[in-house]
């Protein structure tokens, strides 16, 4: 089964963390990355699509993605 998240956080260093943090887990980058900003929070925004492979699992709408 091949896993998808989209990571999202603020346009500073916990952003990059948190893809590092993916990637060190074996997440693999998937695409380019976005960048928006956030009117509301008043601050710019970035996202990252990330993707992982996990053999022997078939896919449940209740599985925690972030914890493959």
């Amino acid at each position: 089964m091949k896993v998808y998240r989209f990571l999202t956080g603020p346009d500073d260093a916990s952003f990059c963390h948190k893809v590092t943090l993916a990637l060190s887990r074996g997440w693999e980058l998937h695409g380019s990355p976005s960048y928006a900003y956030n009117g509301a929070a008043r601050q710019m925004q970035c996202g990252q699509a990330v993707v992982k492979d996990v053999p022997g699992r078939d896919y449940s709408p209740d599985m925690k993605l972030s914890e493959q």
